[in-house]
């Protein structure tokens, strides 16, 4: 397809996989480059008949109800991310040599189709905490004064980045493990990978797939590959990466950093990486507090983040104000609050094992609402590491029996109650017992571990279930 330029998309047979938040904007860039672009899509309900409509009013061809079979002259193939690298249709493009991109692959290629140089990209992947570490490097590169967005897998779309008049010096990108596979032009100015744990793998195949998925966002990299010194298998992609001459590995760690690393001494976050004689010196960036919330994994966001700002050259001083401009989205370990001495935190955002250690490593003692879908996990290890700071587990949702099974042979002196029930009254009798196992100086925390579509519409709703709980039982209190 060339360097993908509006020259070459002149009467090309594009096929676009997938309607939704990706598919449609990308077959309107398309059709509006001059491409022949058709449409395919598997489901055939209101919502799919409604964006074919209005993109067959443009002259856009769309075929609903088959996402299988690859349209005769298809010369390029763009995916919505969430389709399955097995699909008999990519398997039919791989036997007819059409290439397969993904939107933000589309989006690289369009980049500087207006003749100027276009932004960097800071790209950011991890099992968990993308999202708040996105927000926290846009929120520092504001503060240096810099043209930016927080974009990509967060919800804003990087086809509206590239191809919108707003004139950006850099981006911070969020990239989720589906964009980096089908997107292998990708080349960041530098990127972080913040965490590995098993997520996904339905989809992937396997770990090790998952994990050379994520590992594709290192390469090319041309100022730094910002790894994660306490997960080893961040680093291992670092080492295996194929990245330009002079491009570093920057560690980040809660502890004190060495040389080449970010990391905490008394409180205070500091850089031994960016500085004249790393060997001796040290950078005062910010302090803990300045971090909210001053959650151990909140604070490894932070210092990513601060590692990204700093390989593009944003002074120490826009890394503390970026940090305390910064507030995280809801149902992020957010405190609801505090009643007869209990605080109430909502970590709904914690869907995976993996997001609930870190929420459960944030405090000494307490009552734990858990439960909901598994997607294939197991608990036992997530049970193991965190018995010590648990008083009391509720269990909620359609795999809560999995959850109670490790507690049994984990944590078996935990009291546990077992709510059976997924109606809508189920969050507040889930708090209700909750507020009666805790006692003054605990922690009730919602940190599910498991997906929310069992009982909720997202974890956004659950945790606004979990909210209203709360504040009805302050308001009855």
């Amino acid at each position: 397809m060339g360097s993908g330029k509006v020259t070459d998309w002149q009467g090309k047979h594009v096929t676009v996989a997938g309607l939704g938040v990706s598919g449609v904007p990308a077959a309107k860039v398309l059709h509006g480059l001059g491409a022949r672009v058709t449409v395919v899509n598997d489901g055939d309900d209101d919502r799919a008949r409604a964006q074919a409509a209005e993109l067959e009013a443009l002259g856009v061809t769309v075929r609903l109800g088959d996402g299988d079979t690859l349209p005769e002259g298809t010369e390029l193939i763009v995916t919505a991310p969430g389709w399955k690298p097995d699909k008999p249709l990519f398997g039919a493009a791989g036997q007819a040599g059409v290439p397969v991109w993904g939107d933000v692959e589309l989006a690289w290629r369009l980049r500087g189709r207006d003749g100027k140089e276009p932004a960097p990209w800071l790209a950011v992947t991890g099992t968990n905490g993308k999202t708040t570490t996105v927000q926290m490097l846009a929120s520092i590169l504001k503060a240096a004064g810099l043209r930016t967005a927080a974009v990509g897998n967060i919800g804003v779309s990087l086809l509206d980045a590239v191809l919108g008049d707003e004139q950006y010096d850099v981006l911070a990108v969020e990239l989720s493990s589906y964009q980096l596979h089908w997107a292998p032009s990708l080349r960041a100015h530098s990127a972080a990978v913040l965490n590995l744990a098993p997520d996904h793998l339905d989809w992937h195949g396997s770990m090790e797939a998952y994990a050379a998925d994520k590992g594709r966002v290192y390469e090319g990299n041309r100022v730094a590959c910002v790894y994660n010194v306490a997960d080893k298998l961040t680093e291992d992609l670092v080492r295996e990466a194929d990245v330009e001459e002079g491009c570093r590995a920057i560690g980040f760690t809660l502890g004190a950093p060495a040389p080449s690393q970010l990391g905490v001494v008394d409180g205070i976050l500091v850089d031994r990486a960016f500085v004249e004689n790393r060997q001796k010196n040290a950078q005062e960036l910010a302090e803990v507090s300045d971090v909210d919330p001053p959650a151990p994994h909140n604070i490894a966001n932070a210092l990513a983040a601060a590692a990204l700002a700093r390989a593009f050259g944003v002074p120490p001083q826009a890394v503390r104000d970026g940090l305390r401009a910064f507030t995280p989205d809801a149902h992020r370990i957010a405190k609801v609050a505090e009643l007869e001495g209990v605080t109430y935190v909502d970590d709904s955002k914690a869907t995976n094992t993996h997001a609930a250690e870190a929420s459960l490593a944030s405090y000494e003692s307490i009552v734990w609402i858990a439960g909901g879908l598994a997607k294939g996990a197991t608990f036992d290890e997530l049970v193991a590491k965190s018995a010590k700071r648990l008083r009391a587990a509720v269990l909620i949702g359609a795999d809560r029996a999995l959850i109670r099974e490790a507690l049994a042979r984990h944590a078996p002196e935990v009291p546990v109650v077992d709510l059976d029930r997924t109606d809508t009254g189920a969050m507040l009798q889930a708090v209700t017992e909750a507020k009666r196992l805790a006692v003054a100086g605990d922690t009730v925390l919602l940190a599910p571990a498991c997906a929310s579509m069992d009982m909720f519409t997202n974890y956004n709703q659950r945790g606004d279930a979990f909210a209203e709980a709360v504040r009805e039982l302050g308001a009855g209190a």
